[in-house]
């Protein structure tokens, strides 16, 4: 049991630690400290409710419906484009973000549509949690499988924890301008290539 639970914590971590755009968003947060926690536990469910689907077999029905992630992957880039161009114009305006945990510069309700964008717009979600961590724990025994789901969750919650809370290492250092700006414009290239790479998954 405890090899299963072990095996499911490492291939959560290992897919999830790479920055992608929900990521990216909750790094964000975390330099701003504003809804940090809500951020947190919002990631980490959508986790739960995307590798249990995929663990008891709803990648199968997903992998197998090319309309299906045509359709989730042009809004992706589209999605993914506008936000691009928005990191960008926001890194060369002449005013930086403001690192104050008492001024709200994102309404919560903002906040949740974003992670709800980033994470089921965004088909390499779907890749990484339903059809990869899910397809793997879709092998196990079914007596098994809820061991590696608690080691998959475990993986989730540790990484958007460390990601949310642990940003605030870095304020000092995001105190500065220029850092805001070199961030958003690393933001706006990432969200370009994510865009550039979901361009493989359409066909027809």
């Amino acid at each position: 049991m405890l090899d299963i639970y072990l095996k499911g914590f490492i291939v959560t971590f290992s897919l999830i630690v790479a920055i992608g755009a929900q990521n990216a968003y909750v790094l964000k947060l975390g330099l701003l400290r504003q809804y940090v926690l809500i951020a947190v536990v919002l990631c980490t469910l959508f986790d739960i409710l995307l590798i249990s689907a995929g663990v008891f077999g709803l990648g199968f029905f997903i992998k197998g419906n090319q309309f299906l992630i045509n359709a989730i992957a042009v809004i992706g880039i589209s999605f993914l484009t506008v936000y691009a161009i928005l990191s960008f114009k926001a890194a060369f305006k002449n005013e930086s973000m403001k690192i104050d945990d008492q001024i709200k510069t994102n309404p919560l309700k903002k906040v949740i549509t974003m992670l709800l964008v980033f994470t089921f717009l965004n088909p390499h979600t779907y890749l990484d949690t339903v059809l990869l961590i899910g397809g793997i724990g879709a092998n196990i025994s079914d007596d098994l499988k809820l061991y590696f789901l608690l080691g998959a969750i475990t993986a989730s919650a540790s990484w958007f924890t460390l990601l949310g809370f642990g940003a605030r290492v870095l304020i000092p250092l995001f105190k500065k301008p220029i850092t805001w700006k070199i961030l958003d414009i690393s933001i706006g290239f990432l969200m370009l290539f994510i865009a550039y790479t979901l361009i493989d998954l359409i066909t027809f």
